[in-house]
């Protein structure tokens, strides 16, 4: 496996309403720099794009560890543009669904062949390092045509293809399916472009790279068009914690997505993977339980690993260990046959407010049922 391609910067751009300004764009590649992403998608090779001049310029003024790429359509006047702005990988673009090609450019299969080996010719020519080709609608292209496709690619010189699922219909397996065979075919690296409109883009990029694929694109919080793109923060997290055990800095996550969702005007759901701030919170007594034996039991990683604290809260669904324990760190001792009553006490006050209780509430109640021999810190 190569890495991930973020692509916040262009395909997130893309979710309506979303503009970032030139500030907000460096600020967000550092921190997508710490985190160790090994390459990142600035934008459209396009002169409408009056900041990606000065972007890239920036980028180039101080050190950093991630290659940059620059999306390119497949016409002669944006390559020789991308060629003057000078970014690490080209990443051509063009239709492999007969769909996209007749219907949305009035073209045909032999235009396609011949307009995208032209393409990276012309890319080679300009000295571009690395060129990718990314496959429009993929998943819903003819499987022969495709193949067509990435043989023109790689016998003109390109050194990746990249399968987009444009509509996200692709399923985990389908697109493993699809790596596997391209891999069969052909010797170029492999990336994927996954959209999330059934909920699958992490999913399907995961298991893309477990079926082959050097590469996954990206996005942070999934920005992107209709329901977005694979999460970036899924992604990485896990891989570094979950899965490949890859040496991505995870302590940025939190603090990446947050600066992102600030300047895209969104909010950040509590109970978001890895970053949202309520997702090891736990009121479940079972799972209390186990958690206070032996945070293991219920949690995949440890929260500090992420930058979250654990709140372990008493609630409506308390249980008796967990209110012992509870009450044991809070330095009031039990007797045991005090504590049904006021597990019982806790769960319908909690039940009535509608919420977990705070220290203070329960140490009101542990003392409301205990016997005047014993000693419990009275709430304040």
């Amino acid at each position: 496996m190569k890495g991930i391609v973020d692509s916040t910067l262009r395909e997130g751009e893309q979710t309506p309403g979303v503009i970032f300004s030139l500030e907000e764009k460096i600020a967000i590649i550092n921190f997508l720099e710490l985190l160790g992403i090994e390459e990142i998608e600035l934008g459209i090779a396009t002169k409408y794009d009056q900041q990606l001049p000065l972007l890239i310029k920036s980028c180039r003024t101080r050190p950093g560890q991630s290659r940059l790429a620059l999306w390119c359509r497949c016409k002669p006047d944006d390559i020789q543009y991308a060629a003057e702005l000078g970014p690490d990988v080209l990443s051509l673009s063009i239709p492999a669904s007969d769909l996209h090609i007749t219907e949305k450019l009035g073209k045909s299969r032999a235009w396609t062949l011949n307009r995208l080996s032209a393409s990276i010719k012309q890319a080679r020519a300009l000295g571009f390092h690395t060129v990718s080709v990314g496959l429009e609608d993929a998943t819903r292209a003819d499987e022969d045509f495709l193949l067509q496709l990435v043989s023109t690619a790689a016998r003109t010189g390109a050194d990746r293809i990249r399968i987009a699922d444009t509509v996200g219909i692709a399923s985990p397996n389908a697109i493993s399916t699809l790596v596997q065979k391209i891999k069969k075919h052909c010797s170029l690296e492999i990336g994927v472009h996954t959209h999330n409109d059934f909920g699958m883009a992490t999913a399907n990029a995961v298991s893309a790279l477990e079926a082959g694929a050097h590469w996954a694109d990206a996005t942070v919080l999934g920005l992107g068009e209709r329901a977005g793109n694979c999460r970036l923060e899924e992604i990485t997290g896990y891989l570094a914690l979950g899965g490949d055990r890859r040496p991505y800095h995870i302590k940025h996550l939190r603090t990446l997505c947050l600066t992102v969702a600030r300047a895209a005007e969104r909010e950040v759901p509590p109970n978001h993977p890895l970053v949202g701030e309520s997702i090891f919170t736990c009121e479940t007594g079972l799972h209390l339980q186990g958690l206070n034996i032996n945070p293991a039991t219920y949690e995949p990683y440890e929260p500090e690993e992420v930058g979250i604290s654990r709140k372990l809260l008493l609630g409506r669904k308390a249980g008796k260990k967990a209110v012992r324990h509870r009450l044991d760190a809070l330095g009031c001792t039990m007797p045991e046959e005090k504590t049904e009553q006021t597990v019982l006490h806790i769960r319908d006050q909690a039940a009535r407010s509608r919420r977990p209780l705070n220290d203070e509430e329960i140490l009101a109640i542990a003392n409301n049922h205990l016997p005047t021999r014993f000693s419990c810190p009275h709430n304040s």
